[in-house]
């Protein structure tokens, strides 16, 4: 494993200005690489590298921080440590991740959160995508409808029949305001057209026990979050969210076979960093997780927990997606109804 990172110097600079010349529109705009940025990319990381997860241990972007910090880690030989920021959907480690150094020592892994938080604040603390530097997109996990083992339905249909009946008494789980639990809650709930209430939780073992009591009927979590659940039998899994089943959930149909093609969705993570990282070194980093990604450890690892690595992510792709989602996302706060108050 130590040779994923272990290439020569000029080898590494060589790929990281090929990986340069897909850099955002920003990024090339800055002024030619000083030789000073150039030997300070060759000798990146000098000291522990912070990765700012914006949401608590046991949610999909904490697994896929860990993984992905164990292996740059073990080839930089320089420790990556995975700091927790979870609250406000995650605002507060959005926030953390912009005000960082932008010296590569600061990273975050994020998600839609980073600006769905933003989407619904009157006075927004930070500009998802002006304000931070796209590196690469990380991987994709499947989403999983799961009920409360006590609940009495055992399908998706059976899940909407009981819903419809009873209107508004049935309630869902997220992990807070603008989470994917949440987006994906109401994308459900549209598609389905039933009347549920969202219910918003600060941590997974808050959720776990409420589920197992009966008093959260069900909830559209990551399947990381969700295994747990499921392995204890403290949950009943219904349905995958994405477009084709998983191969990590192989007999758990797709909503769409369950007849709501509408409520496809899965879940993107991507490693970004304060903006005004210089470009040697965004595109060091870019390509070293690249190179990990595609690395037989990482894939063993991410297949475990269903989640699919991005090996075509550049930084200007990430970006441009970012963009996407952005108005896509704007459109459906816009569309719910949760807007700044």
């Amino acid at each position: 494993m130590n040779s994923l990172l272990q290439n020569p110097i000029r080898a590494t600079l060589a790929s990281a200005l090929l990986a340069g010349a897909m850099l955002p529109a920003t990024a090339i705009a800055q002024p030619a690489a000083s030789a000073t940025q150039t030997a300070a990319a060759a000798a990146y990381p000098t000291r522990p590298v912070r990765l700012v997860v914006p949401f608590p241990p046991g949610s999909a972007s904490d697994f896929l921080g860990r993984q992905l910090g164990a292996l740059l880690g073990e080839g930089y030989k320089q420790q990556f440590v995975v700091d927790n920021r979870p609250g406000a959907g995650g605002l507060i480690g959005s926030q953390l991740i912009v005000s960082g150094a932008p010296d590569g020592h600061t990273l975050g892994l994020v998600g839609a959160p980073h600006f769905v938080g933003v989407l619904m604040q009157p006075k927004p603390a930070y500009r998802p995508i002006e304000d931070v530097t796209m590196i690469s997109q990380v991987a994709t996990i499947p989403n999983l409808l799961t009920v409360a083992p006590n609940l009495p339905v055992k399908s998706v249909k059976e899940l909407i029949a009981y819903a419809r009946a009873r209107p508004g008494e049935l309630n869902y789980a997220s992990l807070g305001v603008g989470s994917f639990a949440h987006t994906a809650g109401e994308i459900f709930r549209s598609a389905a057209d039933i009347k549920v209430v969202h219910v918003p939780f600060k941590s997974i073992a808050d959720v776990n026990s409420e589920l197992q009591a009966g008093r959260i009927h069900f909830l559209i979590f990551t399947a990381p979050s969700s295994q747990a659940l499921i392995g204890e039998g403290r949950g009943r899994p219904l349905a995958v969210t994405t477009a084709k089943r998983n191969p990590a959930f192989p007999d758990l149909p797709t909503l769409a076979e369950a007849g709501l093609p509408a409520a496809t969705n899965d879940a993107w993570f991507g490693v970004i960093a304060p903006a005004a990282l210089p470009r040697p070194l965004a595109s060091r980093i870019y390509a070293d997780i690249n190179r990990v990604l595609r690395s037989p450890e990482a894939k063993e690892r991410f297949a475990r927990q269903g989640a699919d690595p991005t090996f075509e992510s550049t930084p200007q792709s990430f970006t441009e997606m970012m963009k996407a989602e952005y108005a896509r996302y704007a459109r459906l706060v816009k569309d719910f109804g949760v807007l700044p108050q």
